[in-house]
């Protein structure tokens, strides 16, 4: 059997005041349409097509930068989720069967879309609601049932007063019979008071529709308006910490902590409170992160401890101190026992094992050996600019305060550079370099005295 997934990503999300299309406002620092691709992934659909609308070229542009391989649709006018449907006819027709999704509802979960469909294929149904329980069924559409099978869909404002008491609603999800499907998608009609075109209209005309209930209730939650969209990432948040703490890490307090849902964390780290680990970020065990630190992207091994540090597609070895105010950019590596101080900034760089950079340090486009140690104020100057070039520093060197080390250069093993020079030729191993200006001292300086004198 041959499955398809429609996500509807069409929608402008008017009350959100934006100028992008509201599938890709972000919980958790990631559009809530790539909430729903990550799990549409996880599923393993043969095809997957996106219904776009407003901001096309922004969804798309969203897509290409995913390298997502999926068809695409577009509505030219906003005429309801029938409508939407009805723009990929073509795709329809080459499943078996499709699944519809909100591009806005991002916790719709694989283990849902999987169990859901088993539930569709044994019932032998031409279409399958997914449903859940939540405490406050208020504005859902309620769902009648005769055992397994639906028999309405009931809208908040249409229920009477013993169907206002039902918890089970539809969550906007469905899987369709696809010959069923286009068999319906004509026959819907616009006349109601929004003048749309609605896909629950098709479960009624296709008939033979059962209703499956996922034991996750935040696949209906969805958001319309800023204030929904905080409640999600608010939701959101606590579940990936939960789950987190269910895996042994220690929060001493959940403040201003966000997580993604994709960040692995080894048991018995503790994670401070103001820090952002986003991305496909991996932390080992026994680790301290934060507190005010921003981890993406990164590899960090076990027993680290980042102290306000900001990190971007970097790795971090085993037994490795960073902090305060320290920046990792991306393409660094810090090795085993590296030992990092404050305002310290490091980009595209190898740093060797038990390495000590103290403070105040700039290291770019560097490969530095083992044990080296640098003094306060050095600088790698890697870019002279119009081109980079990288920078060379062998085993146990020292490099003495406000070294200028001007790339491209080379110093070799246990060579020492002495304080304020600026290298600009390769040191040997074994030596010490000395590379000042012969001292000019201008006596009666008049611009200082008219400095003083203002």
């Amino acid at each position: 059997m041959t499955t398809g997934c429609i996500i509807l990503a069409g929608g402008a999300g008017k009350r959100m005041l934006s100028d992008r299309p509201k599938v890709l406002c972000e919980v958790l620092k990631k559009p809530m349409l790539g909430w729903v691709l990550d799990a549409v992934s996880e599923f393993g659909f043969d095809e997957v097509a996106v219904i776009t609308g407003f901001g096309r070229e922004q969804t798309e542009q969203f897509l290409e930068n995913r390298g997502e391989i999926v068809h695409t649709y577009f509505q030219g006018q906003q005429l309801g989720t029938g409508d939407a449907v009805k723009q990929a006819a073509e795709f329809i027709g080459a499943m078996d069967c499709v699944c519809v999704l909100n591009g806005d509802a991002p916790f719709i979960d694989a283990k849902t879309l999987r169990r859901s469909l088993e539930f569709h294929k044994q019932s032998r149904a031409s279409v399958t609601v997914i449903t859940a329980d939540i405490a406050n069924p208020d504005g859902y559409g309620r769902i009648i049932r005769d055992g397994d099978r639906l028999s309405a869909i009931r809208e908040h404002k249409d229920c009477s007063p013993d169907e206002l008491e039902i918890c089970e609603v539809n969550s906007g999800a469905y899987w369709f019979n696809s010959e069923r499907l286009l068999y319906a998608l004509p026959q819907l009609s616009a006349n109601n008071a929004a003048g749309e075109f609605y896909l629950t209209d098709c479960v009624e005309i296709i008939g033979n529709a059962f209703a499956f209930k996922s034991d996750n209730p935040d696949i209906v939650l969805g958001a319309n308006t800023r204030k929904a969209l905080l409640e999600l990432n608010e939701s959101a948040r606590i579940r990936v910490m939960e789950r987190l703490m269910d895996e042994g890490v220690n929060f001493l307090s959940t403040d201003g902590i966000i997580i993604s849902p994709e960040v692995k964390i080894g048991c018995d780290t503790t994670i401070l409170p103001n820090t952002i680990i986003l991305g496909n970020t991996v932390i080992g065990k026994n680790c301290e992160i934060g507190a005010n630190s921003h981890i993406e992207d990164c590899t960090v091994g076990d027993n680290v401890i980042l102290n306000n540090v900001q990190a971007y597609s970097s790795t971090v070895e085993d037994n490795v101190k960073i902090g305060p105010f320290a920046q990792l950019r991306p393409g660094t590596v810090i090795r085993k026992g590296v030992k990092i101080g404050d305002f310290v900034e490091i980009k595209n760089s190898d740093i060797g094992e038990n390495t000590a950079v103290a403070h105040l340090t700039y290291i770019g486009d560097s490969d530095v050996g083992r044990g080296v140690n640098f003094g306060c104020g050095c600088v790698t100057a890697n870019y002279d600019g119009i081109n980079k070039y990288r920078t060379e520093i062998g085993a146990n060197a020292f490099l003495g305060c406000n070294t200028n080390l001007i790339a491209p250069v080379k110093v070799g093993e246990n060579a020492t550079t002495a304080a304020g020079s600026t290298i600009t030729k390769d040191v040997p191993p074994n030596s010490l370099v000395v590379e000042r200006s012969q001292p000019k001292v201008i006596e009666n300086w008049q611009k200082n005295f008219k400095r003083k004198k203002k």
